[in-house]
């Protein structure tokens, strides 16, 4: 997703964000969320809460006027059916190669049902390497089986 497409609210948090030199790793201790979440809020797929929102544009440096826009639920979604931006292309892809054997092994260790997207948690650690530093994400998400009736 280009930065054209996103919401203004999203570019004017990105700006300042630039601008202060914050991480979110650094959002992350001033807002009392993790820093993935953040940078949800930000892209506009999550909502803050009045103290939430109030901290985060507390750190970037911007009005409390532009809570509500955080508050706001989002729309969610990246967009166009196949992603653009390699990175995110590249996330794709796994689910493309390795989306089926991950469902096949759910289902054999819990049954048939699904990992939960609203009760689950995302990070992303940086473990180094000799050979070329590696990209550690870990997705936990609480397991919800198909109801019979």
């Amino acid at each position: 997703m280009s930065r054209i497409d996103l919401p203004e609210i999203t570019k004017k948090l990105l700006a300042a964000k630039e601008a202060t030199g914050v991480t979110f790793a650094e959002l992350e201790t001033k807002v009392g969320r993790d820093e993935i979440w953040i940078a949800a809020v930000i892209y506009r797929q999550a909502s803050a809460s009045i103290d939430e929102a109030t901290n985060l544009l507390e750190a970037l440096g911007l009005s409390a006027d532009l809570a509500a826009e955080l508050m706001a639920y989002p729309a969610k979604g990246l967009g166009p059916l196949v992603p653009t931006d390699p990175l995110i292309y590249r996330f794709y892809e796994i689910m493309q190669v390795y989306g089926m054997p991950m469902k096949d092994v759910i289902h054999e260790k819990f049954g048939d049902g699904i990992m939960s997207a609203i009760d689950f948690t995302l990070d992303i650690e940086k473990e180094v390497d000799p050979k070329g530093d590696r990209v550690k994400v870990i997705m936990n998400g609480k397991f919800l089986p198909y109801k019979k009736w």
